[in-house]
């Protein structure tokens, strides 16, 4: 299963202006600081929770059909499947018709459900077999994503902006502001 982005978001959930009013910073000296501050918050809670927050687009690839009929997206929320592929394996790929697959792209998780007449398609290639194209993110504009979410995005600019040790997106390590955690504690997976 892979996971690869198409497409990234055009804007960021909080503007650097937004970000210096929440720093009370005045000048601009520090603005590329600022940005790149708000690129790795937005990644650091994306890759955490499994989130797209700006929309964006992915395609996500998979061997093949599962058993179940219904391919569990690693990304949410999903707004829409711009398309379906089965690969073949002279590199060639078919569209499956979208009639022959149901989103269920705000569950918890998302999933893809085949429930086409025919058995879904086996794919030719072994690995990678099959793509599926995902529109991804709250919405197109910053105000889309939620309130929460921006505010947990403020309180961890604001604390590698204060503590400006190298952060490496992903590390088990990375202590982030507890308010900031309880932030976002509502957007994490949950497991029965």
């Amino acid at each position: 299963m892979t996971l690869v982005m198409t497409s990234g978001p055009d804007l960021e959930p909080i503007s650097v202006a937004e970000a210096k009013a929440h720093l009370r910073i005045d000048g601009s000296e520090e603005d590329a600081l600022i940005a790149s501050l708000i690129i790795t918050s937005r990644l650091h809670i994306e890759a955490a929770l499994g989130l797209a927050l700006i929309a964006q687009t992915w395609s996500y690839f998979i061997d093949r059909w599962p058993r179940s009929r219904a391919v569990v997206l690693p990304l949410k929320p999903i707004q829409s499947v711009s398309q379906v592929r089965a690969w073949a394996a002279d590199g060639t790929s078919q569209a499956l018709p979208a009639t022959s697959y149901l989103l269920d792209g705000m569950g918890s998780p998302p999933r893809l459900v085949w429930h086409g007449a025919s058995t879904a398609p086996v794919p030719g290639r072994i690995v990678n077999g099959i793509e599926i194209g995902l529109e991804a993110g709250y919405g197109e504009a910053a105000a889309d994503v939620p309130a929460p979410l921006r505010q947990a995005l403020l309180l961890l600019v604001a604390h590698w902006y204060e503590y400006r040790g190298p952060v490496e997106i992903g590390a088990a390590d990375i202590e982030i502001p507890h308010m900031a955690s309880a932030l976002l504690a509502p957007y994490r997976g949950r497991h029965l």
